[in-house]
């Protein structure tokens, strides 16, 4: 074996024996976040890292999308147009075109409603069409996108539309934040920031609260501006509290996973798996690659 064709035997092996390892671990991982973590209510869930499980619902607005293939309304979509590339050598479909819709999701359950922001999440969605054509840009999905369709239909290009309708079930687990209403408040942090607020106006703090006019704030003048931040502060708050509460969910900071699913824990705990063990045996097949290279290929070279 030539050093080419032995260097890229050896970056394919290890590849695989990395990529396969680090797959495994990552879905391993991923099913085990899935099954420890509790599903909660929206309207009792935590701030922080939590799952749901609701239904889509349409946004209050009443505004909708269309899926950009089919022009089927939907309120979350994921698409991709494929070329059939056959250079005589090799025959593939390969991605000229893709796209993912970014507005936010309404996820709704029997105690609330929450808005799912979508970017960075793994969406699995139960709707999902694949047809073929000759236009570059389809005016709509054709009759048939079943599997049937997408294996023995022919035609130039394959058009695949992924989408989430109002009233599927939706499993999501994510980052979760309350804003407006009863959050949770500390006085003291909220006086903090009044009076950092008010210091970078030290000329008006000055007109506010220096009683003898002598340019400096004393200890009594001192005190008595903190105990107007601590009212400014619990006066901001209830403001605050009035306003409407918004639920909202995004990706984790963290490297927690981001799921959004047309299907329950179990179900995708089971795929996880058994995407785990697929990546184990590709792990196993690089070590096993790799080692056969290096006893009968380079070792005996060396030697």
């Amino acid at each position: 074996m030539d050093v080419g064709g032995l260097a890229m035997s050896m970056a394919f092996s290890v590849g695989a024996c990395v990529g396969g390892g680090w797959w495994c671990i990552q879905r391993l991982s991923e099913a085990r976040f899935l099954l420890n973590t509790p599903t909660s209510k929206i309207r009792s869930a935590a701030q922080g890292y939590v799952e749901l499980y609701g239904v889509v619902d349409a946004l209050p607005e009443g505004a909708q999308l269309a899926g950009p293939l089919t022009g089927q309304p939907c309120l979350w979509w994921r698409f991709k147009i494929e070329e059939y590339d056959d250079d005589g050598k090799h025959k593939r479909w390969r991605m000229v075109e893709s796209g993912t819709s970014a507005e936010p999701i309404r996820l709704k359950d029997a105690t609330g409603e929450c808005l799912v922001d979508p970017r960075g999440a793994e969406v699995r969605p139960a709707t999902r069409d694949v047809w073929h054509g000759s236009e570059r840009h389809p005016l709509g999905a054709s009759a048939d996108t079943g599997l049937l369709s997408a294996l023995f239909s022919s035609g130039e290009y394959r058009y695949t539309e992924e989408r989430l309708h109002v009233g599927q079930p939706l499993y999501a687990i994510g980052d979760f934040h309350t804003l407006g209403g009863a959050e949770a408040f500390d006085l003291t942090l909220a006086q903090g920031a009044v009076v950092r607020e008010w210091k970078g106006d030290f000329a008006g703090l000055l007109q506010r609260f220096d009683s003898n006019g002598d340019g400096e704030l004393g200890p009594q003048e001192w005190e008595r501006m903190r105990e107007s931040a601590r009212a400014e502060a619990q006066r901001r708050q209830l403001q605050r509290g009035d306003a409407p509460v918004h639920n909202q969910l995004r990706r984790p900071r963290e490297s927690y996973p981001f799921i959004l699913a047309c299907a329950g824990e179990d179900e995708l705990a089971k795929s996880f798996y058994w995407q785990a063990l697929a990546g184990g045996v590709l792990c196993l097949l690089g070590a096993l690659a790799t080692t056969w290279l290096l006893l009968n290929v380079v070792l005996p070279e060396l030697g």
